[in-house]
């Protein structure tokens, strides 16, 4: 089985003028997202603007990033929703394409009780045999999976970890506490990478990464070097893009950002919009205080870094 890694990029999902999935961009994004720091990428969840994909777009996505990728990264596969029913369903087409990792997010909108909770995750994880990684965000679904749901999830076999971007902190230190040897939590949050993995957490999945994932990799590295006074720094260094990148709702910055890099990925789909003029001349000045560590080909084919 292909490692999961702890640097896992939450990939934006390029579209072409038409508004149609760009598959061949994709391939290319994927190649240049590992060459930039990736371990793998999270395909099909919130930054790729999976609620605005068909089934059949997204899984076709599944298969075409894994082919391209091959053993190089995981491709962790966004396949689950508020219907159970539907989320085994599109879970089980996944595996069948190769995927080697899905992420299982917290139902939106029905808003289920714990107990609903673990009998749906419960119920996808007994249909696949590929490894399931819990997403936990409140701010998106209204609704905070506890510790204690997590922790009985944890003991399921092939449900390996959870990405936490509930932003408690008590909560995903007890997790990190309480979970069973090789159960791994990967933050949610960029600025909150730092202060999880230095609590004991395993990694991020990032949508900084997306444009400076090698700059994201070093940080994680010193921490596990013992670095933590220049790990710290380095938090503080790119706090301001961290938090840049969620002054609107993701994915539009990241979107942004990616494009203003200069690879194409196109504008977001309906209802997500492209980003205002009033955020653009905010965020330009943010993001040209870093180095853009996504390889981008300029026309001339040399590649290029905005400096």
């Amino acid at each position: 089985m292909t490692e999961i890694g702890r640097l896992l990029t939450a990939m934006v999902t390029p579209f072409d003028a038409k508004g149609e999935v760009n598959y061949k961009q994709a391939r290319k994004l994927a190649r240049a997202l590992l060459d930039s720091g990736s371990d793998g990428l999270v395909i099909g969840g919130t930054t790729g603007e999976a609620p605005a994909m068909t089934d059949a777009e997204r899984l076709r996505l599944f298969g075409e990033v894994k082919e391209e990728i091959g053993k190089r990264g995981a491709v962790i596969a966004g396949t689950t929703d508020n219907n159970t029913r539907r989320s085994i369903e599109i879970s089980q087409e996944a595996e069948r394409l190769g995927v080697d990792a899905l992420l299982l997010t917290v139902p939106a909108y029905n808003k289920p009780p714990q107990e609903g909770l673990y009998l749906h995750f419960k119920a996808i994880a007994e249909a696949v045999k590929i490894p399931g990684i819990l997403y936990n965000v409140p701010t998106r679904t209204a609704l905070n999976m506890t510790a204690e749901t997590t922790l009985r999830l944890a003991k399921i076999d092939n449900i390996v970890g959870v990405k936490e971007a509930s932003s408690l902190p008590d909560q995903i230190t007890t997790i990190i506490d309480k979970s069973p040897a090789g159960f791994k939590v990967w933050s949610g949050n960029d600025n909150e990478t730092f202060s999880i993995m230095c609590t004991g957490g395993y990694g991020i999945v990032s949508v900084a990464s997306n444009i400076m994932g090698t700059q994201i990799k070093h940080m994680m590295g010193l921490i596990l070097e013992g670095e933590i006074e220049e790990a710290a720094k380095e938090h503080r260094r790119m706090l301001p893009i961290f938090n840049a990148l969620f002054w609107v709702t993701n994915p539009i910055p990241i979107k942004y950002a990616v494009n203003r890099a200069g690879f194409d990925v196109g504008t977001p789909r309906l209802p997500m919009t492209d980003a205002p003029e009033d955020f653009r001349k905010k965020f330009d000045p943010v993001m040209d205080m870093y180095q853009v560590d996504l390889p981008v080909t300029a026309k001339n084919g040399k590649s290029k870094s905005r400096p």
